[in-house]
């Protein structure tokens, strides 16, 4: 492993064009888990409270709004936040202010996963909430699992993100109806539809089956990013991390998600536990938004 480091080198390519795509959407982002993504968020929040223990270090890389790092900082934990966005990283820190959880921030870092200002083997756990769909240079996305396992004392623990890269064409194919697109992206993501349609067999579509990698042009909800397969996101993590866990956040509910929120606890609760059953399975990874792998640095 390197020497440590204590301070970033400035954003260029994708990680300075995906901070100005989030600063100018903090509004959608900060809705989106609670709102839009409930299954996602709940599912994701039990194999954190099941697998990540309390009082730990962690490097929440990708830190969004906050809605993970206050989850961690109720349960104890020292949060070094970092993320590509100054206005996501500012609304994280309100988050954690407004609740009374602001000394349980160790430290702010506006930096890309691939390149983490903080210390060789200092942290209990690193989340890559957002990072792996983000980077769309494959050596990119090495290079940010390679400093999380960087950061982590023996034996610590990752969670990871990835988007399916089958989500896109379902959504494309669905004409980007669901809720959270209309209140925030309509008229941009109607047009993505539309352009993506009339060029079904052209080189775009071809690319993207090959690559994953997306641009605001055909994505704006997510601007630059990159899709998935479990079998390539496993790979990616295994490399350093061994698995304790690999999952399809949503399963069947993926398009629907939204639903959960007006439901009674006790039959959104019921309907969890089927989600995350069958989030386990490989037809539940393939119908899921979202992938989320867990694993212990390997010695």
């Amino acid at each position: 492993m390197s020497a440590s480091k204590s301070q970033a080198k400035p954003l260029q390519g994708d990680a300075a064009l995906v901070g100005r795509h989030y600063d100018s959407c903090v509004d959608a982002e900060a809705a989106r888990l609670e709102k839009y993504s409930p299954v996602e968020y709940a599912i994701t929040l039990r194999y954190f409270s099941r697998l990540l223990p309390p009082g730990n270090t962690i490097a929440e890389v990708g830190v969004g709004t906050g809605h993970y790092a206050e989850f961690f900082a109720r349960r104890g934990c020292t949060l070094h936040l970092v993320d590509v966005s100054e206005g996501l990283l500012q609304a994280a820190r309100n988050r954690l202010r407004s609740c009374g959880l602001e000394q349980n921030i160790g430290s702010v870092h506006r930096a890309s996963g691939t390149d983490l200002p903080l210390a060789d083997a200092s942290m209990d756990a690193v989340l890559l909430m957002g990072p792996l769909y983000h980077l769309r240079d494959p050596q990119d996305r090495e290079q940010s699992v390679w400093e999380a396992a960087r950061v982590l004392k023996a034996g610590g623990l990752v969670a990871a993100a990835a988007i399916n890269r089958i989500s896109f064409l379902r959504d494309m194919f669905r004409y980007m109806s669901d809720s959270f697109t209309k209140d925030f992206f309509d008229a941009r993501s109607q047009e993505a539809s539309r352009t993506l349609r009339q060029d079904l067999r052209g080189q775009f579509v071809a690319d993207f089956l090959k690559s994953g990698n997306l641009d605001p042009e055909h994505a704006p909800p997510i601007g630059y990013a990159h899709l998935t397969t479990a079998t390539k996101f496993r790979a990616l993590l295994t490399a350093h991390f061994e698995e304790l866990a690999l999952v399809g956040t949503e399963s069947f509910t993926a398009p629907w998600q939204d639903k959960l929120a007006s439901m009674p606890p006790e039959e959104a609760a019921g309907w969890l536990d089927i989600v995350e059953a069958t989030g386990q399975w490989p037809e539940g990874m393939a119908y899921s938004d979202h992938f989320l792998f867990i694993g212990r640095k390997k010695s």
